[in-house]
């Protein structure tokens, strides 16, 4: 079964913002699909088990070896594919835990790097999303809020508010 057939229908992304104490973006160049070839922001698929939030921490670290904290959730991408695919994706904005070096995924990345964001607005391989998050300046914030549980009833082992 290939990775589109177990996805389904409905697809749910995540991709992380990851900006450095020096104010430089994390970023990467895929290797395939719609974005190869061009600057964009560390992503993938949720899997099975995991909230969105797991699921951006072990993107980011997969892809460039950099462990982050979620610092909140800052926005929603959500399409049509060929009016048939539903394609979600949320953007969390996070930090680096530590200054490490950047270890890129060689499978799936030609390279990932920090870049400064006006340097990246000039870059005519940055994606669409890169560049409305340059532009965009002031962005809603939303932090999680974790310990909540909204009754035993659902049988939630996982449950976390961004609001």
């Amino acid at each position: 079964m290939s990775n589109r057939e177990k996805r389904g229908k409905v697809w749910l992304a995540v991709s992380g913002l990851v900006i450095s104490k020096d104010g430089q973006w994390l970023v990467v160049k895929k290797r395939y699909g719609g974005l190869k070839g061009q600057w964009s922001l560390p992503a993938g698929f949720v899997e099975i088990g995991e909230t969105a939030d797991e699921a951006v921490l072990r993107e980011v670290k997969e892809e460039t070896g950099i462990d982050c904290a979620v610092k909140g959730l800052i926005g929603l991408r959500t399409g049509v594919i060929k009016e048939e695919i539903s394609d979600n994706m949320i953007v969390f904005l996070m930090e680096p835990i530590s200054e490490e070096k950047i270890i890129h995924q060689e499978n799936e990345l030609y390279e990932a790097r920090f870049m400064a964001p006006e340097v990246l607005l000039n870059e005519k391989d940055a994606s669409i999303i890169l560049h409305q998050l340059i532009k965009q300046k002031e962005s809603c914030i939303k932090p999680g809020i974790d310990g909540l549980n909204p009754g035993n009833q659902f049988g939630y082992t996982a449950y976390k508010l961004f609001l």
